[in-house]
């Protein structure tokens, strides 16, 4: 199923530094806007604690999302690190979009902008934006899930996500959770009733 053959839905993009709140904030939307389904990511990596196969990712181990990619199962894929992938599955896609649903995606950067660049007017794409670089880093390490040099590696990366912000279609400032999300309601409502 190339990316041509999909039948075509509305999506919601939702991208940002790793810490600036965009899964808590597209937990909160699919909560508060009935229409909106998760887009279930693929990944590499082992599930961190709480995490649930087929619920947060498909964690397919490296060999076999390199096998995905080997037979173009993703609409997008991406290394974010050594031996680190995430992508998007296009069984998935299609599924939620034969329900009916509009998909959310939690996606990095990268990702959102290779989500962008493929659906085009059929996606909204929202850039979620902490305060600053210091609360970022604050809060990925009260996750207490990361090594201090995963860490620094992300806090390294999230400078050119940050520069990237202009390339979405709307910029949301995470400083007050309740306004993000409030923000974010009103513009994915809009864009869901065109």
């Amino acid at each position: 199923m190339s990316s041509d053959s999909l039948r075509q839905g509305k999506s919601i993009i939702v991208s940002a530094p790793s810490g600036a709140g965009k899964t808590t904030i597209v937990h909160r939307l699919m909560r508060e806007i009935p229409s909106l389904s998760f887009s279930i990511s693929a990944c590499s990596r082992s599930a961190r604690p709480k995490e649930q196969e087929g619920r947060d990712y498909y964690f397919l181990g490296v060999e076999d999302f390199k096998k995905a990619i080997d037979n173009q199962e993703f609409i997008e894929w991406e290394e974010v690190y050594p031996d680190h992938f995430y992508g998007t599955l296009k069984r998935e896609i299609q599924r939620l979009w034969d329900e009916g649903r509009v998909i959310i995606f939690d996606v990095d950067v990268v990702g959102g902008l290779n989500l962008k660049a493929i659906f085009n007017e059929q996606a909204l794409s929202i850039f979620i934006k902490p305060p600053s670089v210091d609360i970022l880093e604050k809060r990925l390490r009260a996750r207490e899930t990361e090594s201090e040099e995963r860490i620094a590696l992300r806090i390294e990366k999230s400078t050119w996500e940050l520069s990237q912000a202009g390339a979405f279609d709307v910029c949301i400032l995470n400083e007050n959770l309740e306004n993000a999300v409030s923000v974010a309601k009103t513009q994915i409502k809009n864009f869901i009733a065109q």
